[in-house]
């Protein structure tokens, strides 16, 4: 640190440190003077990535799929045509893919809630206070493990003759292999962690007292969780469902690991982009047609607004 010379004021000493020191200080003055001018400074960056990077893809991605391809080359062709989007809508292959990619989302989002519901409740409200910190971070330990590692691990659990089928044997049963359940199943286990931890948060924040007025007022269990409960955690729910929903809708590798012959959007946007880009580039959109229609969908219903 530097000492002030005897008789020299603290705006000398300033002056004296540089004009580099000073014009930080000024510029830091004015920020602080200038609460929107400090705003649009720190968003700025992040927004242009956002612009540039995000949705310029997305535009980019919309505008080639407008293009079409060479039969013999491979190679794209820069002539507009709507043939691919014409061919989305008139095949039966695609519609059925996109049906079965947007019914798989749903249902891992649906046993989502309901397998993290209990989980939270238990959490948020039942366990002890010292130990939910503990099973909070239990539950958000398969996050810490590779996405290849997992998907991998469930491909063995569910291999014939795996654990699953060595447990379900004395029951006479057999666990269901690789196919569409196996896929739904292992998307359930990957994405159940986004689902728990708003309802977790949701929960503890809700008061004690509304519980016991309900209590008081002769209501039972289920009647307290329909009208007191479910309405108060909806928008976490909600929140809860956008990630995974969208993520199951975008998967195609989990499928290709377990999910045996099923194809899903992903899959077949993966399997076009070599051969016919402008093709891989409209199936492409339908996933983001489809979560955006999602997303109106929930904030046309209200529950995102008390998030």
């Amino acid at each position: 640190m530097t000492a002030l010379s005897p008789g020299l004021s603290p705006e000398s000493a300033t002056r004296a440190a540089g004009p580099g020191r000073s014009a930080v200080r000024r510029l830091a003055g004015s920020l602080h003077r200038r609460p929107r001018l400090r705003l649009a400074a720190l968003l700025t960056a992040p927004l242009l990535w956002l612009v540039l990077a995000y949705l310029g893809s997305l535009a980019a991605l919309f505008l080639s799929a407008f293009w079409s391809t060479d039969t013999f080359t491979s190679e794209v062709v820069r002539i507009w045509t709507s043939q691919n989007f014409e061919e989305l809508v008139s095949s039966p292959v695609y519609r059925t893919v996109a049906l079965r990619t947007t019914g798989v989302a749903l249902a891992v989002t649906a046993l989502c809630a309901v397998i993290a519901f209990p989980l939270a409740f238990y959490t948020a409200r039942v366990a002890r206070p010292q130990r939910r910190p503990l099973f909070v971070v239990a539950m958000l330990m398969p996050l810490w493990a590779g996405y290849l590692v997992k998907v991998y691990a469930w491909r063995l659990i569910l291999s014939e003759g795996g654990p699953l089928d060595w447990a379900l044997r004395p029951l006479g049963l057999s666990g269901p292999g690789y196919g569409l359940t196996a896929t739904v199943l292992v998307l359930t286990y990957l994405w159940l962690p986004y689902m728990v931890l708003p309802i977790h948060t949701a929960l503890a924040q809700l008061p004690d007292s509304l519980l016991h007025a309900s209590a008081d007022l002769g209501a039972r269990t289920w009647r307290t969780f329909v009208s007191v409960v479910l309405p108060l955690v909806w928008p976490a729910v909600a929140a809860g469902s956008v990630f995974t929903f969208s993520l199951s809708l975008g998967d195609y590798i989990t499928v290709q690991i377990v999910g045996g012959k099923t194809q899903l959007i992903g899959n077949l946007v993966y399997s076009n982009v070599t051969l016919n880009l402008p093709l891989a580039a409209a199936l492409g959109t339908v996933p983001v047609a489809v979560i955006v229609v999602y997303l109106l969908a929930v904030r046309r219903s209200g529950a995102l607004r008390s998030l």
